[in-house]
C-alpha cells in the first residue's frame, strides 16, 4: 500500500524544542531550563475545585463553545481587568489551550495563498499552523537592537500583496519582548493602514514586569480586527488543564466554533471548572508567582552577562534569549554539549528560526537554586572545565 503523506506535513520539520528534549528523557540529574512550563504547582483552591467537580459527577461534554459559566467569567474578567467588553455568547470560545485557539483561528480566516506576517524569532508552532491552514508564513525579522520588538517599519518592509494577517505574541516566547501602550498605538496605525487582521497571543499577559499589559484589542478601532487569545496555562500554572479562550468578532468566532465542533468538540469540563475558579479567585496566586519570576529574571540576566553570554532584559514571560556568538558554537552543538557534559538543558535558538543559531533560549521557570547551579555549570563549560 502506498502511504501517501500530505506534502505540507511531509515538508514540515518536527518541533525543534521536542526533538532536543527527547535527548533529555531518561537522563539523571539534569537541570532543565528548556520547556516553557511554570515550576509552580497549580494553586490548591484551583485543584480542589477540579477534584470537587469530579466528586459532584461533572464528567460530561459541555457546549462546543464552553460552559456558560466560564465564558461569563472570561467576559467579566476582561471587562474588569482591561475594560475590554465581549459578548459571552457570540464573541468568546473556550479551546483546548491557546494552541488549539491559534489553529482554529488560522483555519477560520485563511484561504489558500493568504499571507501571514510572523515575527522572527517566534514560538515554534506559528509558521506550521499557518501552513496547515494553507496560508503562507512571511517572516518579519526583529532585531536585538529593538529588544526583539516588532516596529511599524518592520511591518511596512515585510508587507507584501496578499498579506491578510499579522501574528503577534507579547510578552514573547522566546525573547520576553513586550510593548507599552504607546508602542502598540504605533503598531495599530500601520495595522489599520494595511487592513490587517491580528492573531494576538497574550497568554503571558499577567507576567509583564516593567509596565502594565495592554491588550491590542482594547485600543480604539482595533477590537474588530483582533483575534484575542489567552488562557490559564502560564499565569495560573495550569498547563496540564489545557484551557484557553479566544475572543473576537462574532463572525470569526462562529467560524472557529464550527471547526471546533468537528475536531475537539469541547474542552474538558474539569479544566473549565478549574479555570473558572482561577479567574474568580486566583489573583493573589498570580502576583506571588510573578514576584518570584521577576526576582529570577533579574538574577539570570545579570549572571549570564557576567559570564559572557550577552543577554538583553526581557520585559515579560519567563524566558531569556542570550547570544552564544562569541563562543564559536552553533546553537544545537552548544546545547547538546552542555547537556552531555554538564547536564543543563537549554533550547537551541535555531528551533525558533534559522536566523537564530547564535542564540539559546533559557527558561527561568525553575527554582532560584536550580538557576544558580545551572549558571555555575554553564560557567564551567565555557571555561572548559
Amino acid at each position: 500500500m502506498d502511504y501517501t503523506i500530505s506534502k505540507i506535513v511531509e515538508q514540515m520539520p518536527p518541533s525543534g524544542i521536542r526533538v532536543f528534549f527527547d535527548l533529555v528523557l531518561g537522563m539523571k540529574d539534569v537541570i532543565s531550563l528548556g520547556v516553557g512550563e511554570p515550576d509552580f504547582v497549580s494553586p490548591w483552591h484551583i485543584r480542589e475545585k477540579a477534584i470537587y467537580s469530579l466528586e459532584q459527577g461533572y464528567t460530561s461534554y459541555t457546549s462546543n463553545k464552553g460552559t456558560v459559566e466560564l465564558r461569563k467569567r472570561v467576559a467579566s474578567f476582561l471587562e474588569g481587568r482591561y475594560q475590554l467588553s465581549y459578548d459571552y455568547n457570540e464573541e468568546i470560545l473556550i479551546t483546548v489551550g491557546v494552541s488549539e485557539g491559534l489553529d482554529l483561528a488560522a483555519r477560520a480566516i485563511l484561504n489558500p495563498g493568504d499571507k501571514v506576517l510572523i515575527p522572527d524569532p517566534c514560538y515554534v508552532s506559528y509558521g506550521p499552523v499557518v501552513s496547515l491552514a494553507s496560508g503562507e508564513p512571511v517572516s518579519l525579522k526583529t532585531d536585538i537592537a529593538n529588544g526583539f520588538k516588532v516596529t511599524p517599519e518592520d511591518i511596512k518592509k515585510s508587507y507584501v500583496k496578499g498579506t491578510k494577517a499579522l501574528m503577534l505574541n507579547y510578552p514573547c516566547n522566546p525573547t520576553g519582548a513586550s510593548y507599552t501602550k504607546e508602542e502598540l498605538k504605533a503598531l495599530a496605525r500601520v495595522i489599520q493602514k494595511y487592513d490587517l487582521l491580528v492573531l494576538s497571543d497574550e497568554v503571558y499577559d499577567e507576567l509583564t514586569y516593567d509596565f502594565d499589559h495592554t491588550p491590542l484589542a482594547s485600543l480604539p478601532g482595533m477590537k474588530d480586527r483582533v483575534i484575542y487569545l489567552n488562557g490559564a496555562s502560564k499565569a495560573y500554572a495550569m498547563t496540564g488543564f489545557r484551557i484557553g479562550w479566544v475572543c473576537g468578532p462574532k463572525k470569526i468566532i462562529a467560524a472557529m466554533t464550527k471547526i471546533h465542533q468537528y475536531t475537539m468538540l469541547c474542552a474538558s469540563i474539569t479544566g473549565q471548572m478549574a479555570a473558572e475558579e482561577a479567574l474568580k479567585s486566583g489573583f493573589k496566586d498570580v502576583q506571588m508567582m510573578k514576584r518570584e519570576y521577576h526576582r529570577r529574571r533579574n538574577y539570570i540576566v545579570g549572571a549570564l552577562n557576567e559570564i559572557g553570554l550577552d543577554c538583553h532584559m526581557p520585559q515579560g514571560a519567563f524566558y531569556v534569549f542570550p547570544s552564544i556568538k562569541r563562543f564559536k558554537e552553533r546553537s544545537m552543538d552548544f546545547s547538546k554539549n552542555l547537556l552531555m557534559k554538564k547536564k543543563v538543558a537549554l533550547v537551541p535558538g535555531v528551533a525558533f528560526g534559522p536566523s537564530w543559531d547564535t542564540q539559546v533560549r533559557i527558561s527561568y521557570a525553575s527554582s532560584y537554586e536550580d538557576l544558580k547551579e545551572a549558571v555555575a555549570r554553564i560557567t564551567d563549560y565555557l571555561k572548559g572545565k
